[in-house]
C-alpha cells in the first residue's frame, strides 16, 4: 500500500476491524517513512456478469442503474429505500450464482419483475408496462387479470364473502 501523503510504499497495519455490516475491512495504517497515518477500506472484488442487450450490444451489469430503475417504478409508492436495496442485492446475488460470465438482459429484467411482485403490484405493473412494450389498454388487462389469479390462488378465502354482519372477508368467524 502506497502512503497517500509521501508514496512510500511500506505501510504497517495499527488497527483492523469489520465495516460495511461486515463486508468490509478497515484498516488504520502508518506509513513507515513519514509516520502519518491513515485509513483503507478492504472489501471482496466479486463480479457480476457482462449483461447482453436486446440489439446484442454487451455492457457492464450497474446495480446502480437496478436500482434507479425499480425506484422509477416504486416512485411514490409506500416502499422503503431498505426493501429496495435488499431486492437489488438479492438480483445481484443470484446474478453472481449463476456463475455465467454473460446474461441476457431479459433474465434480469424478469428478476427484476419478481422482486417487484414482491414489493408492491403497482410498482410491478409499471415496470412490466416499459419492459414488454405493452401496446394498448388490453395488455395491462391482461397482466391485471394474471395478478389476480395468482393472488386468488395464493389466498383464495380473501374472495369469499362475509357470513355474518361486520365479519371480515375470509375470516369465516373466527
Amino acid at each position: 500500500m502506497h502512503c497517500p501523503f509521501c508514496g512510500h510504499t511500506e505501510t504497517k497495519v495499527i488497527d483492523s476491524r469489520l465495516a460495511g455490516e461486515g463486508r468490509q475491512i478497515r484498516r488504520r495504517r502508518e506509513c513507515l517513512a513519514c509516520a502519518e497515518r491513515f485509513t483503507t477500506f478492504e472489501e471482496a472484488e466479486l463480479l457480476l456478469p457482462v449483461v447482453i442487450k436486446g440489439d446484442r450490444s454487451r455492457e457492464p451489469f450497474d446495480a446502480g442503474k437496478l436500482l434507479a430503475g425499480m425506484q422509477k417504478a416504486l416512485e411514490k409508492r409506500p416502499v422503503g429505500r431498505e426493501a429496495v436495496e435488499a431486492a437489488v442485492g438479492r438480483i445481484c446475488h443470484r446474478l453472481r450464482a449463476l456463475g455465467e460470465r454473460e446474461v441476457e438482459s431479459r433474465a434480469v429484467g424478469e428478476m427484476v419483475m419478481e422482486e417487484l411482485h414482491q414489493l408492491d403490484e403497482v410498482a410491478y405493473v409499471r415496470f412490466a408496462s416499459v419492459y414488454r412494450s405493452f401496446q394498448d389498454i388490453e395488455a395491462f388487462r391482461t397482466e391485471v387479470d394474471q395478478l389476480r389469479r395468482r393472488r386468488r390462488r395464493r389466498n383464495p378465502s380473501k374472495d369469499q364473502l362475509p357470513l355474518l354482519p361486520g365479519e371480515e372477508p375470509g375470516d369465516g368467524g373466527q
